[in-house]
């Protein structure tokens, strides 16, 4: 069975870096695909590939990871200084994170019109 679960950007806003990114890697490991409100910053992303990595084994193959931004070239230049300065007050809330084991998901394709996530079938178990 596949599982996506929403985590809306208040969900982690208040946590560390640390905090934030082990919460994330907990709920990748249990085999869910995370749609993430907003983006990690950089350097979060950076370190939750660094963990991820550490934690490959036989069962846990990694992660899959990409990040939608919505951007439209046609929006005024007033438009967008009011939406940075909103996103350095309240944090970076546009657009969203996928991540995902990487032993689920095959492939992430993304376009300024569609996201297409890829799945591989669950192997079969057995007895």
């Amino acid at each position: 069975m596949l599982t996506l679960q929403f985590i809306p950007y208040m969900e982690i806003d208040g946590l560390t870096s640390v905090k934030r990114i082990s919460k994330l890697l907990k709920l990748v490991k249990s085999d869910r695909i995370l749609l993430l409100e907003g983006k990690l910053k950089p350097h979060e992303e950076a370190e939750l590939i660094r963990k991820t990595m550490e934690e490959i084994d036989h069962k846990f193959k990694g992660i899959e990871i990409s990040n939608i931004y919505p951007e439209s070239k046609e929006i005024a230049m007033f438009h967008k200084v009011k939406s940075r300065f909103i996103s350095m007050i309240l944090g970076d809330r546009k657009g969203f994170t996928i991540i995902g084991p990487a032993s689920i998901i095959k492939e992430i394709k993304q376009d300024p019109e569609k996201i297409q996530l890829f799945t591989t079938d669950e192997p079969k178990k057995r007895k």
